[in-house]
């Protein structure tokens, strides 16, 4: 008999044994795949990897911008997949390490929920059958796999890839069309254009980046213009074929030649396959309900992670997963959303947090906005040669707090924590304006864009 038992060794699932095990819990975890899961395995860390690669190409190349100057710079792609597997490996190793440290119980297998009687949820692997009072679902998110026509073939054959088979391609793509502008698509772009590869991006939303404040996303719209991709907004994809993709818009159907072809329109929970219904969790629209510290309706079963559709990203998991921890062990913990960072590892990378201008007018909210250049930042001019990042903040005026912030160029991916702080413990304007950040940073780009207001 466990005191907890986990589904899923992803992010939430293995901070969540390691949370457990170490408070005194008797914890048993179960991953049917890889224990890391997605974002360790087959998402943030190995994409992360590759565009570093990219990045450090692309400085390469263009290294006269700075004086320097370089002749020959290539990709070796498979080192660079060796590479990015040998840190992963390293990673996992970690994280073993560190639930064997919380004694967790780790099991390698496909998990089956048989139900729930008298207050003990029974869960089985195979022959063997496990007993606990106490249940976390995290079983995380699957790539979306639209119902076009040669999807599925292409997928069997290999001509078409998700996030999973990407991130172990070989060999540069001659043409690499990529189904879907969000984050995993442009990331993907993103590095397979700097290698070398001819990339198109059809889009059926007219702009990129999803939910990205608009005038950020244009701007990295044009950097990648710059660059080479090519940029089909407004379109719909119609069928996938042995060496093109078919789409459609405005201007009638169209054709782009492919050698591989990347599916990213997202993602969704992973909700069936494990006896879910046996329990009688409540599930609405693909998505596991439930409350501010993850409990589901079903007493002792909570759900943490993609699978419950909030935010689908691996810092969120970890911290809701902390707060289902805490509240199995008698701590008061709630969750909270209105300021989560999310980033964009492009190079320039972007950074988000909180309100943008949009999501202030469909909602109704009084708001202020000050946009400054990238380029105030001493730091930022001297290491990016004709940027053209910006930092944007929005303002609630009536509370003189900071609500949002939206930031394009390098380094966003580190600083943006500092407006998420900011906004989280609803700081006032005239405090943060007595900070001192140190100069010369890219940081400092926030306190200059406050100051505009």
């Amino acid at each position: 008999m466990f005191d907890l038992i986990i589904i899923g060794g992803g992010p939430a699932g293995y901070l969540a044994a390691e949370r457990a095990g170490h408070g005194g819990l008797k914890t048993l975890l179960i991953e049917k795949r890889f224990i890391g899961g997605v974002c360790l395995n087959e998402g943030c860390v190995p994409s992360k990897t590759l565009l570093n690669s990219a990045k450090i190409l692309d400085y390469a190349k263009h290294g006269e911008d700075y004086g320097v100057t370089t002749t020959g710079a290539a990709i070796d792609q498979k080192a660079v997949i060796a590479r990015k597997n040998k840190i992963v490996r390293n990673l996992v190793a970690g994280i073993k390490s560190q639930l064997k440290a919380s004694h967790v119980t780790v099991k390698e297998g496909l998990a089956e929920i048989v139900g729930r009687a008298n207050g003990v949820i029974k869960v089985k692997i195979g022959d063997e059958t496990f007993e606990s009072a106490k249940l976390i679902i995290a079983t995380g998110s699957e790539a979306i796999v639209p119902p076009l026509p040669g999807a599925r073939e292409g997928l069997e054959n290999g001509f078409v890839l998700t996030n999973r088979e990407i991130l172990n391609l070989g060999v540069i793509p001659e043409a690499l069309v990529v189904v879907g502008g969000g984050v995993i698509g442009l990331e993907m772009a993103s590095y397979f254009n700097s290698v070398g590869s001819k990339v198109t991006v059809i889009e059926m939303l007219d702009k990129i980046a999803g939910p990205t404040d608009r005038e950020i996303s244009s701007i990295l719209q044009k950097n990648y213009e710059k660059k080479g991709i090519v940029f089909k907004l407004n379109s719909t994809v119609t069928a996938i074929k042995d060496d093109a993709v078919d789409f459609e818009n405005s201007a009638g159907k169209q054709s782009v030649a492919a050698t591989k072809v990347l599916l990213s329109i997202g993602r969704r929970p992973v909700t069936t396959g494990f006896g879910l219904e046996n329990l009688g969790v409540s599930v609405n629209k693909g998505r596991i309900v439930v409350d501010e510290q993850g409990q589901t309706n079903i007493p002792g079963v909570y759900a943490a992670g993609d699978v419950n559709g909030i935010w689908m990203l691996a810092h969120v998991a970890y911290r809701e997963s902390e707060v289902v921890i805490n509240t199995l062990l008698g701590k008061r913990d709630v969750m909270r959303y209105h300021a989560v960072p999310s980033v964009i590892y492009t190079n320039p990378e972007v950074g988000c947090v909180g309100e943008t201008e949009e999501s202030c007018q469909a909602k109704g909210l009084p708001f202020k906005v000050a946009s400054i250049s990238m380029n105030y930042s001493g730091r930022y001019m001297a290491e990016n040669a004709g940027g053209d990042g910006i930092c944007k903040v929005v303002v609630d005026p009536v509370r003189e707090r900071l609500i949002g912030c939206h930031l394009i160029g390098s380094y966003t991916s580190e600083i943006i924590m500092v407006a998420a702080m900011l906004i989280e413990t609803e700081m006032k304007i005239a405090d943060i304006k007595e900070f001192i950040f140190p100069h010369p940073t890219v940081s400092e780009i926030i306190r200059e864009a406050i100051f505009q207001l």
